[in-house]
């Protein structure tokens, strides 16, 4: 994979190098911000592949950057989270803004650095289509998935969805009568091994059902099989 450039944003000086070099070492090019402000500074000037973000910042909050990015500016850059809080809230908070990924302090570099490949790789590449997949347009009742241009419209209407959200449906739509679990849903969109994450698939497929209702508040695309997983509906 070609170097890409990352954007580090952490107050504390040690683990901010640390990031860095770690980054270097798998030879990525690290731009270091020390708070949420700084960040934004960053991010006007110059454009980057993916974003490693502390939520107890100086300045913006990390949650608060994020939302700005996926709200306001509404860019899709990704973004892995790295925090010491530890706490199942604090990960589905961050899920639900749009965070990408969530790793928890302290941490090991070799988990850093294959995370972010893993996340650059989907954002880069897509997600292939499980077996048997449809083609690259797929339509169920009214719900419209361009898979090349990546774009999502639902009675007409434009549907913005995030990175992980779109291949989420995508995988769901190309095999509308397949009950998906959790565990596999994570496997094929996250690109990695399934670590008991089973609340990052619940909030995006929240999120992808909000985003729906707006548009068809009667409608459901997306239906929960009690003690397996999802399935488009």
């Amino acid at each position: 994979m070609d170097a890409s450039s990352i954007l580090i944003v952490e107050d504390d000086p040690d683990i901010n190098a640390l990031l860095a070099k770690i980054m270097a070492r798998a030879g990525h090019e690290p731009t270091r911000a020390y708070s949420g402000t700084e960040a934004l500074l960053h991010l006007e000037r110059g454009s980057f592949d993916l974003m490693l973000l502390d939520l107890m910042l100086p300045g913006a909050s990390g949650g608060e950057l994020i939302a700005h990015l996926r709200g306001e500016r509404g860019l899709d850059l990704p973004v892995i989270v790295v925090s010491a809080k530890a706490g199942l809230a604090d990960k589905v908070d961050a899920l639900a803004l749009g965070a990408d990924d969530y790793i928890v302090k302290p941490f090991e570099p070799d988990e850093v650095a294959a995370r972010v490949q893993a996340v650059l790789r989907r954002y880069r590449g897509g997600a292939p289509s499980p077996p048997g997949g449809a083609g690259p347009v797929l339509e169920h009742r009214g719900l419209r998935l361009d898979a090349s241009a990546r774009r999502v419209t639902l009675a007409g209407a434009e549907i913005t969805l995030t990175a992980h959200e779109f291949d989420l449906l995508q995988t769901l739509m190309q095999a509308p009568d397949k009950v998906f679990s959790r565990e596999r849903l994570y496997e094929l969109v996250w690109k990695c091994g399934y670590y008991g994450e089973e609340n990052a698939i619940n909030v995006h497929v929240s999120n992808i059902r909000k985003k729906l209702a707006a548009v068809d508040p009667d409608g459901e695309y997306i239906k929960t099989v009690w003690g397996i997983g999802f399935k488009l509906a």
